[in-house]
């Protein structure tokens, strides 16, 4: 599709000057240039121009509220110029996989005081030595190259929109948050610190039930083990006390033995005195 007829097709019923953001990736532009965007559009803060066959930014018209300017996948060699005349309150800038050869040929941008984010991956510029150090040097204002910073520190997910203002204004808030946010982790930190020392204290205390609950058993045992010693030992006295019994019924029984056996002998001896008795009587 034709660049001009995908911004009216983008435009979907709205005035230019309605249109805040206007993505045209992947049509094709007039010659290798900007066609269908005028002026009009005075309030665009955001356009893309991805893959659309540029060669040259020459006829961009003047977008004075222009943030962010999307035109990686072309054919850019030069004439950035343009740029400083026609977007001067740019902040984000993506010329990566264009034909950006020689750092003088980005010279240009340091006319733009609010630029704070470039891109320039896969050109050819990249491989040039000393090249991030070069471009730092070169445009002092740029807080992101190619998602890294100065200290090499990458920019994940950075909104471009009104960096400088908020950069500016927010800066000293942005310190307090983090301080605050620093602050309340160290609470829970202290909060976990704690919550483990109560669990380990806990674990302490399960433990010493558990010591206390086998010395009790233990103690239980040992009084189980006498208690049968004395069953034992009882047992032996009973069988003793027995035995003894025995051996005193037998004596008695042998001295009931002895005695009946006296007895008999003196019977014997006492019947003649009966005999003599009866023949006196005869006698008589």
């Amino acid at each position: 599709m034709e660049m001009r007829k995908r911004v009216t097709l983008e435009l979907r019923g709205k005035m230019p000057a309605e249109v805040k953001e206007l993505v045209l990736d992947n049509c094709r532009s007039d010659d290798g240039k900007i066609s269908g965007l005028s002026s009009d559009f005075e309030n665009l803060e955001h356009l893309s121009m991805i893959n659309v066959g540029l060669l040259s930014i020459s006829n961009l018209p003047k977008l004075n509220k222009l943030r962010k300017l999307e035109l990686c996948d072309n054919r850019i060699s030069g004439g950035l110029e343009v740029l400083v005349e026609k977007t001067p309150n740019l902040t984000q800038l993506n010329l990566s996989a264009n034909k950006i050869r020689e750092i003088s040929t980005l010279e240009p941008l340091k006319k733009l005081p609010r630029l704070r984010i470039l891109d320039l991956f896969i050109c050819e510029v990249t491989k040039l030595l000393n090249y991030r150090e070069s471009i730092f040097t070169l445009l002092p204002q740029l807080i992101y190259l190619d998602d890294f910073d100065a200290s090499n520190i990458s920019n994940l997910d950075l909104e471009a929109d009104g960096l400088d203002d908020e950069y500016d204004e927010n800066g000293d808030e942005d310190e307090e948050e983090d301080e605050e946010s620093d602050d309340e982790d160290d609470l829970d930190g202290e909060d976990d610190k704690n919550g483990r020392d109560d669990e380990d204290e806990e674990d302490d205390g399960d433990e010493d039930e558990d010591e206390d609950e086998e010395e009790e058993d233990e103690e239980l045992d040992d009084e189980d083990d006498l208690d049968g010693e004395d069953e034992e030992n009882g047992g032996d006295d009973e069988d003793e006390d027995d035995e003894d019994d025995g051996d005193e019924d037998e004596d008695e029984d042998e001295e009931v033995e002895i005695q009946q056996g006296e007895k008999r002998k003196r019977d014997p001896e006492e019947e003649p005195d009966d005999d003599e008795e009866d023949e006196d009587n005869d006698d008589d």
